[in-house]
């Protein structure tokens, strides 16, 4: 019986101890590159916003225009 027990919680223990190192593993990204991509999407909406500019758009034309603008870039 004692063998059994042993063996239980040394499974548990290794269960346990693998999903801590995966969790460890998956750490999200930097807050640099997060940051850095903020930025790029920050700049691609204001490039998008001056092409509806230059186009004249407004109101539910000027919307669909810059979330295609965005997607394409």
């Amino acid at each position: 019986m004692r063998i059994s027990t042993l063996a239980s919680a040394i499974t548990f223990s290794v269960l346990v101890s693998s999903a801590a190192y995966a969790f460890d593993a998956a750490a999200p990204a930097t807050p640099a590159a997060d940051a850095a991509a903020i930025a790029a999407a920050k700049a691609k909406a204001v490039e998008c916003s001056k092409q509806a500019d230059a186009k004249g758009l407004h109101g539910a034309e000027r919307r669909k225009f810059r979330a295609e603008c965005k997607k394409a870039n």
